[in-house]
């Protein structure tokens, strides 16, 4: 019998070992629980080492508490164990660094805009955390053949977030498009959140220089902060620099000042 290794996630301890518990009475299942989005990392990364790969996370959509507007984290895997780790981000790390895991979000209410936000990390299923066993357990084998499980009643709001995100990506890039490859490469280092100094000694200009880039990419963005040119640029795909083993920017493509 082939056996679905699934990992519950959730920093409410009595919840995640009860779900656990349930879930292991099934023949098929094998499941461990943790507290934490970075004793997650670490579970997964053990298991990695030790041959015995889980197949299924299942994620506290409010891991971590982190309140509303608040800034995501960044899974590390070696973070502390009280280090903050929240859902959304956690399905974005582990898609990145195990892809073959199927990751599904636990959630205690429907919410379009969360759960679009969660397929857009990678999540394969959003499912309410008072759903029946048999239907979590439906998911868990749905998603390991690649289907995407989401409530009915949450379909259409979740097409409209997904498809403004899609417009918003679109102008985006318009709008990036518009920068010269200086001006780019100049983003680049702002998403990577180095700043004025730090910049001109990467890319060999003045101050002076690098400020005149950051005010045309700010005027040809149409934004008016560091801050809303960078979410911006993350709304377009653009990632930071990339920092070779001295320090120094390994160029995008060839440019000129």
């Amino acid at each position: 019998m082939v056996r679905i290794r699934v990992l519950v996630v959730d920093d409410h301890r009595i919840f995640a070992e009860s779900l656990a518990a349930a879930l292991a009475a099934e023949p098929d299942v094998d499941v461990s629980a943790a507290g934490s989005g970075p004793a997650a990392l670490r579970s997964l990364e053990r298991a990695t080492v030790e041959g015995r790969r889980y197949d299924v996370l299942l994620v506290d959509a409010d891991l971590g508490g982190r309140p509303p507007g608040a800034r995501p984290a960044v899974p590390v895997p070696d973070a502390g164990e009280d280090g903050l780790v929240d859902g959304i981000s956690l399905v974005a790390g582990v898609r990145s660094a195990q892809p073959h895991v199927r990751v599904v979000v636990l959630a205690e209410k429907d919410d379009p805009r969360r759960a679009a936000l969660a397929l857009q990390a990678g999540a394969c299923g959003w499912v309410a955390k008072d759903c029946s066993l048999s239907r979590l357990l439906t998911v868990i084998r749905g998603v390991l053949r690649e289907e995407t499980h989401l409530p009915p009643a949450l379909l259409t709001g979740v097409l409209k977030e997904l498809t403004a995100a899609r417009k918003h990506r679109t102008e985006s890039e318009r709008l990036v498009e518009s920068l010269t490859p200086r001006e780019r490469e100049v983003l680049r280092c702002m998403v990577a959140g180095l700043g004025r100094k730090a910049v001109a000694e990467r890319l060999f200009l003045s101050p002076h220089t690098v400020r005149t880039h950051m005010q045309n990419v700010l005027g040809k963005l149409g934004v008016h902060s560091t801050l809303a040119a960078v979410a911006l640029a993350r709304r377009a795909g653009v990632g930071p620099v990339d920092l070779g083993p001295t320090g120094r920017i390994m160029p995008e493509a060839s440019s000129s000042a």
